[in-house]
């Protein structure tokens, strides 16, 4: 990798780019829920409210709708979360405004409480806080509605777009909305070796809010767990020329290259001379059975730049044979 490809990835990293295994139909679908609901609340508002207070009434719920569609699973996306982030930080807001009148700290104050409010009633919604801000910034028209802005337009936008969730996600049975209706009868078992209670502590120990409900995490866990074990090496997978990698975190690690062996033995005669080709041990050679390399093996891998990727055994093979 060169020094402009490395600076490159350092920058997308520091910028928070990440891969997205989200499927062409689910972003569509995102966009699809996200239109249906926005123009039902712009239809809605602009049916009850003057134009103007229309307009800033709409904005907040975009925002809203960007959780309930693209991340309808997330935990800032519930029911809850939204009802009770919007309609508290409308209260502070307008609170704010009629308590604090031209005043430059009224609009960060409105923010700060809404934020520190959604917290304490385990609510947090990240639209709530443009809401709370439009409510002191908003103009005369906002202003003129005083507390009837908590439930005109916004508890009646918020039931809208509610509404518009559950109807559009039920279609499709892997989008959950409330996630709740989907839960599992059993909650998922934590993958061996781990209990629901150590990943409760490491969820304390980050301390900071993470959007992940905390049963989907023991599932996907357990999915991780499955599909590892679904990818386990049988002897047969071993073969010459591939290199293993144990997939060990820290000095443990190591990548092994069979660089001999004896195919046409079975048994305890069946055995392949390897050489570490990189980490713990680097340059030393051994043998052993070809079924306790397929033991100690996690994956096939293949060199990709300074690196090393997964792959099948047959491509690692066949990648070592090109070198």
């Amino acid at each position: 990798m060169t020094v402009l490809a490395t600076f490159w990835a350092r920058l997308l990293h520091v910028f928070g780019w990440r891969a997205n295994a989200t499927s062409h139909l689910e972003k569509t679908l995102s966009a699809l829920g996200a239109f249906c609901g926005i123009g039902l609340i712009y239809a809605v508002t602009h049916w009850l409210l003057p134009s103007e207070a229309a307009l800033w009434v709409v904005a907040s719920m975009g925002a809203s709708a960007v959780l309930l569609f693209a991340v309808p699973h997330g935990v800032l996306s519930q029911p809850w979360a939204v009802l009770g982030g919007q309609c508290l930080s409308a209260v502070i807001g307008v609170a704010c405004a009629r308590w604090l009148p031209d005043s430059p700290l009224a609009p960060a104050l409105a923010v700060a409480l809404s934020i520190l409010a959604m917290h304490y009633a385990r609510c947090i919604h990240p639209p709530g806080g443009a809401t709370a801000l439009t409510a002191v910034v908003g103009g005369p028209v906002i202003h003129d509605l005083g507390f009837n802005f908590v439930l005109l337009p916004v508890l009646m936008n918020v039931s809208v777009i509610l509404l518009a969730a559950f109807l559009f996600n039920s279609l499709f049975p892997w989008r959950r909305y409330p996630v709740a209706l989907a839960r599992l009868p059993e909650p998922p078992k934590a993958p061996s070796g781990m209990a629901p209670e150590d990943f409760y502590h490491a969820l304390r120990q980050v301390d900071s809010y993470i959007d992940i409900q905390f049963d989907d995490l023991l599932e996907i866990m357990q999915l991780a767990e499955q599909h590892a074990r679904a990818q386990r090496l049988e002897a047969d997978d071993i073969l010459l020329g591939a290199c293993y990698s144990n997939a060990l975190a820290g000095a443990g690690w190591a990548v092994r290259q069979v660089i001999d062996d004896a195919p046409k033995q079975r048994g305890r005669r069946d055995l392949v001379i390897y050489k570490v080709v990189a980490g713990a041990g680097q340059g030393n050679t051994g043998v052993c059975r070809r079924l306790d390399m397929a033991n100690w093996a996690a994956h096939a891998v293949a060199t990709e730049g300074k690196g090393w990727i997964r792959v099948t055994p047959e491509e690692s093979a066949q990648r070592a044979a090109q070198r």
